[in-house]
């Protein structure tokens, strides 16, 4: 049973839309992000949900209840901002407890409640100091603490590590996926870090044009996008031009036996998506096997345990991860063979209007 739903959400900017009709629902205890890039429309969502802007049509509602059109400080949402949002004359100990104080709870039980939470986040020696006296870090797990004081129907969290060195946004992350999961607490994220996303998620929605172009879990979103924009904006993929054929699909030439493709009518314009990691490349030996594109290595970008190698040739553009190790044999300018997985490819129809992934940096290199 559905614990938080979005049900139809519109929101318009003048002419432009923000939010054109977004549904989702969310068991209680879940964690949904909301992923895409600027100017999607997530952030917008997580404003209605915490009620600091109203819904143009459609509702919101928790546990059962309404709160299209509830006060936000009567929802009991519990909000992190990207910007911590502190007070800056209150130690961390009085910023956790302001919640409960403005709501009459009695001093002991305050005291107990502030100080199990900062402990929870880490900060326990840490209660009697200023917002200035702290890291980024920390401000964030004290506005985190926070937020949790008024033990929040729903925890919102709007981009809440962007202002992180990339170092502590992996050990906050993994933080905030912990406290979630000790509280039980349903969760709403939104990030434009599609990394983030995927390690921390029971559920993502990737967002585009106000609407959202796919829901899933992470495995299912990374493994079988199901738009071309997801596909792009969900890890990295080879994008492969072609046309349905008698056994495969051909491209730039070749006909690559593609399995998806023969559910697929003859003629039909398709996309072939494949993933980096599961191109095998060696050196070209003058013939070409099933499913084999031959070029150049262009460029040889190292990632650490693997290096991803970019091919061109005729009609031939794809990229693939290798082992580090069997990357210093195939050096820039190296002719080789880029074979194809015939069972992981996915296939899409080829749309005129492709939507583009905008240059705002969709991974957590930054």
């Amino acid at each position: 049973m559905a614990y938080l739903e979005l049900q139809n959400l519109h929101r318009d900017f003048g002419t432009v839309k923000a939010l054109d009709g977004i549904e989702i629902e969310l068991g209680e205890g879940e964690f949904l992000s909301l992923l895409g890039p600027s100017g999607c429309g997530k952030t917008t969502a997580l404003r209605l949900v915490a009620g600091f802007d109203r819904p143009d049509a459609g509702a919101i509602v928790v546990d059962g209840k309404n709160l299209t059109n509830v006060a936000p400080n009567k929802r009991d949402m519990g909000m992190v901002f990207q910007a911590y949002s502190l007070f800056p004359n209150m130690t961390a100990r009085q910023n956790v407890e302001y919640g409960l104080r403005i709501r009459g709870k009695d001093r002991a039980d305050r005291r107990k409640r502030v100080s199990d939470l900062l402990e929870l986040v880490g900060l326990g020696h840490a209660a009697d100091r200023y917002p200035h006296q702290l890291s980024g870090g920390m401000q964030q797990r004290v506005a985190l603490a926070r937020a949790l004081a008024i033990e929040p129907r729903v925890l919102l969290l709007d981009e809440p590590l962007s202002a992180l060195d990339a170092k502590v946004r992996v050990q906050l992350r993994e933080e905030i996926r912990r406290i979630q999961l000790d509280l039980g607490i349903t969760t709403l994220y939104v990030t434009h870090d599609q990394e983030e996303a995927l390690s921390v998620s029971d559920h993502v929605a990737v967002m585009y044009g106000g609407r959202i172009e796919q829901m899933g879990s992470p495995a299912e979103m990374y493994s079988a996008p199901a738009t071309p924009f997801v596909a792009e904006f969900i890890g990295t993929m080879n994008r492969l031009e072609g046309t349905v054929v008698d056994g495969g699909v051909e491209h730039a030439g070749t006909t690559l036996r593609i399995e998806a493709a023969q559910e697929r009518p003859r003629g039909e314009r398709v996309l072939v998506l494949v993933r980096p990691e599961t191109v095998e490349v060696g050196p070209a030996n003058g013939g070409s096997g099933v499913n084999t594109l031959v070029g150049n290595v262009v460029t040889q970008t190292f990632l650490g345990p693997v290096t991803r190698l970019k091919i061109l040739g005729e009609g031939v553009d794809v990229i693939a991860d290798v082992p580090t190790q069997k990357a210093l044999s195939l050096p820039v300018g190296t002719r080789v063979a880029a074979v194809l997985p015939a069972e992981g490819a996915r296939l899409l129809v080829l749309k005129e209007d492709l939507p583009q992934i905008p240059e705002e940096p969709a991974s957590a290199s930054r």
